[in-house]
């Protein structure tokens, strides 16, 4: 239809429609969708103001909802909060803003130049009462003429009286002018938020724990080789002495015989030399030089009985062995003091807990501790500390953290290596403070106060 020809009765239509509407939700599809009626668009985006005076993305024509926190939503909102403030609009003035990306920044520009063509119109909505209360968008590949902007912004001015009923009529900001009109009662507001701000809290971290044996040894592999056997199934007792895992002893033997067979031959030359000494002055020179290499050989023959010795790892002690499948260990070449096993006594029991460096709090040696199984969430258990790190270092879920260790209380026992939550319970602070500590510590951070 023409501009300068307005269809009435469409007009009074949607004007009525937009009256008998029941949330804002269906006068914002009506805007948006029902408004090309009057006069054509190819896009028309609604942005609404909030309780605190942001302006946000709420209908887009042809869709049925808006996604949160998607580029055009955010470079939508921002380049129509620069173009209402640098238009001088009053609260309730719903003239139409011709926009234009000129003056924008490189960021905005280079956005309206992706999601909009040239020819874009604000209408804003707004009433002298309520104040703004949003701006419609309507963009087409057409100048938008003078006579067609008066038109919209006709329609608009019911549309702002229809949302401005169906907004809240008490928000925040008349609450809050309702209790300033009243001094006492502010008074004794204030007072009692002081009172709960000041309330004492004591302050406590939760992070990932596990059950640990606070007595345990490393069993490790003696010698550069392959593991050829377990004598004992993982997590079973065993007892001083008691044989855990062999190596594999081929290579060694094989070397060991090439050492003997050497060792034979250098006595025999040595032998052949110190006969033919007697005689011969460059037999008895050479005589030193192979004696020499005897005992370099009976050296070499020493260490290699000395490693055909430690091929199998015995207990240094009682404990419980600990380690996985013993399929994911023979065969596997390991190197010299590559960790196998631990070998842990039963008793004491203690929990590892490892705290994120963000959520750290002051820890002293005796605080108490609360774990919570995930095999039995129901039964807590209770743990001192006694032990923390003064370092952070990267935990097993790949997170830099601090390694705090607690002892279980009053003879309490479960099974080594069962996993949970603890929640370790620090000093006494104001429910301010408890509140207010991450914020702050990201403030500092950021400003350096």
């Amino acid at each position: 239809m023409s501009a300068t020809v307005p269809n009435w009765p469409l007009i009074v239509s949607l004007q009525q429609r937009a009256s008998l509407a029941e949330d804002e939700t269906a006068l914002g599809f009506l805007i948006a969708n029902d408004s090309w009626q009057v006069q054509p668009y190819s896009q028309a985006c609604l942005l609404v103001f909030d309780e605190l005076g942001h302006l946000g993305l709420r209908v887009v024509s042809g869709l049925a909802s808006v996604q949160e926190d998607t580029p055009f939503r955010q470079w939508i909102q921002r380049c129509c909060t620069l173009l209402l403030e640098k238009s001088g609009r009053a609260e309730g003035d719903c003239t139409p803003i011709v926009a234009t990306p000129a003056g924008l920044d490189e960021p905005l520009q280079a956005g309206w130049a992706e999601w909009w063509p040239a020819y874009v119109l604000l209408v804003p909505l707004g009433t002298a009462r309520e104040g703004r209360l949003g701006v419609v968008a309507y963009v087409r590949d057409t100048p938008w003429l003078p006579a067609e902007a008066e038109l919209l912004a006709l329609l608009h001015v019911h549309y702002s009286v229809c949302m401005a009923r169906l907004r809240p009529r008490l928000g925040w900001r008349r609450y809050l002018a309702r209790w300033q009109r009243r001094p006492r009662r502010m008074l004794w507001a204030g007072a009692l938020l002081a009172a709960v701000c000041l309330c004492p809290v004591r302050l406590s971290v939760i992070a990932p724990a596990e059950i640990i044996a606070l007595r345990a040894e490393a069993v490790a592999a003696p010698t550069d080789g392959v593991i050829r056997s377990f004598h004992v199934p993982p997590n079973q007792a065993v007892k001083q002495g008691e044989l855990l895992f062999s190596m594999d002893d081929t290579t060694l033997r094989n070397r060991r015989e090439v050492a003997s067979r050497s060792l034979a031959v250098a006595r025999a030359d040595a032998l052949s030399a110190s006969q033919k000494s007697f005689d011969s002055p460059q037999s008895r020179a050479e005589l030193a030089s192979l004696q020499g290499h005897v005992r370099e050989r009976e050296a070499e023959l020493e260490w290699l009985d000395e490693m055909l010795k430690r091929i199998e790892v015995r207990a240094p002690h009682d404990g419980l062995l600990i380690y996985g499948d013993p399929d994911d260990w023979l065969g596997k070449p390991v190197v010299t003091g590559e960790r196998i096993a631990q070998l842990a006594e039963p008793a004491p029991q203690g929990v590892l807990v490892w705290v994120p460096v963000g959520d750290a709090i002051m820890l002293e040696p005796g605080a108490k501790m609360r774990v919570f199984l995930q095999a039995a969430p129901l039964d807590a258990l209770s743990a001192e500390l006694v032990q923390t790190s003064y370092q952070a270092a990267v935990s097993p879920e790949g997170i830099t953290a601090y390694r705090v260790r607690g002892e279980l209380r009053g003879g309490q026992g479960t099974h080594i290596g069962l996993r949970g939550v603890a929640k370790i319970y620090g000093g006494w602070q104001p429910l301010v403070y408890w509140v207010m500590r991450r914020p702050l510590g990201t403030l500092r951070q950021w400003v350096g106060l």
